[in-house]
């Protein structure tokens, strides 16, 4: 099964917390491959791509598949970026670039393709539930469209205090949200194993920062969770002006289907210098969580920064590692300030000592 069809981390915030140069050595969780793909912008001489699911891996080589074959806009129909009707016709021409594992993936999957493939995850059709059961019996189209229009922060805050903020929205999110409801339809149950505290709190209060100290015009996760589309605002490795460059380097890019502590046990010590870590932590526990910094820093070399997301979770380096890996938390701090993957409680971004 799916779990991601997107990437629901802000790549822009990666790519600058990261920084990576030409010519190094990234690791990244696959997850639906848009930000593996994201590092290839910055012309790395390697992407390793690993993920332990093998539906996250048919996604990843589906979008390599249809960057090799398609042009951009067939690539943003193909994703549900934008409205189509020929999206099985744009798989016929990828589907030969794919391994025989994702072909058969993606063969027994027509409707997905026909849907478009970036709404096919279990996250994505929990959140088009919301959209088109719940969010109309709290706020109508019109107001909805209002929102996503932005304006200055004055407009937005006043907007949102004045017009969303309603007894409703606030009663009926924190139902659709709870942990109990979220666990049976939206993710599974084993994700929410080390939280703590109100999930459906913790989600109201970000949705408000997306929406008054973020401008929601900007936002392709806000915009895609409203309306089931990024419309002109899109993630970073669906821009046109990124395109071009991400195909000229797709072939630097590699996956597997592993465990990442497999895959970090088969590479060479001081062999990576920059690894996107989406939230995969948040799913260890405590000790497993160290073993996999430690793991990773065998094969960081000094210098190399590791990126990861905290949803509802803490997770950071723990003191044992002090003297291998330092925290960034000035810089870490700022890029969360702005980051359009709002959900997310805390950004952490490390350096190999």
């Amino acid at each position: 099964m799916i779990s991601y069809a997107q990437c629901w981390e802000d790549a822009d915030v990666l790519l600058e917390a990261l920084d990576v140069r030409p010519g190094q050595h990234c690791l990244s969780i696959a997850s639906a491959g848009d930000n593996t793909l994201a590092l290839l912008a910055r012309a790395p001489a390697q992407v390793i791509a690993v993920d332990c699911n093998p539906a996250q891996i048919a996604c990843l080589e589906l979008r390599v598949a249809a960057y090799r074959a398609l042009a951009h806009g067939e690539v943003l129909e193909l994703i549900g970026s934008l409205a189509s009707r020929r999206r099985a016709a744009l798989y016929r021409r990828c589907r030969s670039l794919l391994g025989a594992q994702a072909r058969a993936f993606w063969d027994a999957r027509p409707d997905d393709i026909d849907l478009g493939v970036g709404a096919a995850g279990r996250l994505e059709r929990y959140l088009a539930l919301f959209r088109d059961r719940v969010l109309p019996a709290i706020h109508p189209r019109r107001r909805v469209e209002r929102l996503l229009r932005g304006g200055t922060r004055t407009e937005r805050e006043e907007f949102y205090d004045r017009e969303w903020d309603t007894w409703s929205w606030r009663a009926l999110f924190r139902v659709f949200f709870s942990r109990a409801f979220m666990a049976l339809a939206g993710r599974e149950r084993s994700h929410f194993r080390y939280v703590d505290g109100s999930i459906a709190a913790h989600l109201l209060a970000r949705v408000r920062h997306a929406c008054t100290a973020l401008d929601p015009a900007d936002n392709p996760y806000l915009h895609w969770i409203l309306t089931g589309a990024h419309g002109a605002a899109r993630p970073f490795a669906l821009r046109a002006e990124n395109f071009g460059t991400i195909r000229a380097h797709i072939e630097r890019l590699q996956w597997h289907c592993l465990r990442l502590e497999e895959l970090l046990a088969r590479l060479h010590p001081d062999s990576l210098d920059r690894c996107n870590l989406s939230d995969v932590f948040e799913y260890m526990p405590p000790e497993q969580h160290e073993a996999a910094l430690r793991a990773l820093r065998r094969v960081c070399r000094p210098g190399a920064r590791l990126a990861y997301w905290n949803l509802l979770v803490p997770r950071r380096r723990p003191e044992s590692l002090a003297t291998r890996l330092a925290p960034l938390v000035s810089a870490a701090a700022h890029l969360h300030a702005r980051d359009k993957a709002f959900f997310y409680g805390s950004f952490v971004l490390e350096e190999a000592v």
